[in-house]
């Protein structure tokens, strides 16, 4: 089973090319304000970061973060209070790029009367594709999320693991570079999210670009290339998965062929002892216990950035 640490993404491999850069915001923030016009939450602060063209991108906070009104922005819904956020190099109020960008909401908003064939040509229409085009992508979509044994029910008759499924369909219907998606595991059983995942390092192995919100931090660790965390509204943590989870004060040894003798000696005696030298690195730890340890960090020392990761 292939994982997001297991090859790099192919955004990355010229990052400070500017055609590369999918997203940047360059100071984003926000302040959400009462009737009046006072300052009733600032939701984010300062934001700085760039998702590259072909990567996997983990957007990550407990709720109220940022994280939300952070897509809102990218998605031109919401207008900044400082700072700008750009989409394929445009300003996100453009609404331009929205054909090149597909999105899944948290709560998918279908119409429940609808079947998925009547689901997938209803959004195809929006986008002025032809009677065949949506044909051949409305069947392909299905089975690419195996829904091809309910394509005739209506919304209503599906749960809600079977809506995530579909609406992830109805985001792919007009093929975009960008795909948003947030909490696209929800509802979803071990099986269905395991296929949810694998569909994931598919889609972005065929070159879409995917910036994932989530609160499943397994999921999180096993599909993203590299991850934004944020608390309160402020950037705390940026960099790649398997920098930011290596215990870098730390040193793990995998050995073979050794002597028990040899087993207290370290490096130098595996090599005089004749056994051979497997792996000899930092240990991970896990996402979960990452996130939990930039938020207590966060809550005690509010304002400062950690500098775990490498952007």
């Amino acid at each position: 089973m292939a994982t997001a640490l297991d090859s790099a993404p192919t955004g990355t491999t010229s990052a400070n090319d500017p055609t590369n850069i999918i997203v940047e915001t360059r100071n984003l923030g926000k302040i959400y304000r009462d009737f009046w016009g006072r300052k009733k939450v600032h939701a984010l602060k300062s934001l700085d970061l760039e998702v590259r063209r072909g990567e996997i991108f983990g957007l990550l906070g407990p709720n109220g973060s940022g994280k939300s009104t952070t897509i809102k922005l990218m998605l031109g819904l919401l207008f900044p209070t400082s700072g700008r956020v750009f989409v394929f190099g445009k300003d996100a109020t453009d609404v331009s790029k929205n054909e090149r960008i597909g999105y899944l909401p948290e709560e998918s908003y279908l119409y429940k009367f609808l079947n998925a064939d009547e689901t997938l040509d209803f959004y195809g229409r929006l986008f002025d594709m032809s009677a065949e085009e949506r044909r051949e992508r409305s069947a392909k979509l299905i089975k690419m999320v195996k829904l091809e044994h309910a394509r005739r029910r209506q919304l209503k008759e599906y749960s809600k693991g079977m809506t995530r499924r579909i609406g992830l369909a109805q985001a792919l219907i007009n093929e975009p570079e960008f795909l948003v998606l947030d909490e696209p595991t929800t509802g979803l059983d071990p099986l269905g999210t395991r296929d949810m995942k694998d569909l994931i390092l598919r889609l972005r192995d065929e070159g879409k670009t995917i910036l994932l919100c989530s609160h499943q931090l397994a999921d999180v660790q096993d599909v993203c290339d590299r991850v934004a965390i944020l608390h309160q509204g402020e950037l705390k943590e940026l960099g790649r998965v398997d920098s930011l989870l290596k215990m870098q004060d730390v040193t793990q040894i995998h050995a073979s062929g050794l002597s028990e003798e040899a087993k207290g000696r370290i490096k130098k005696i595996i090599e005089e002892s004749g056994g051979e030298l497997q792996r000899m690195d930092n240990p991970t730890t896990t996402m979960e216990d990452l996130f939990l340890d930039i938020v207590k960090e966060s809550e005690q020392r509010p304002g400062r950035r950690g500098g775990r990761g490498e952007n």
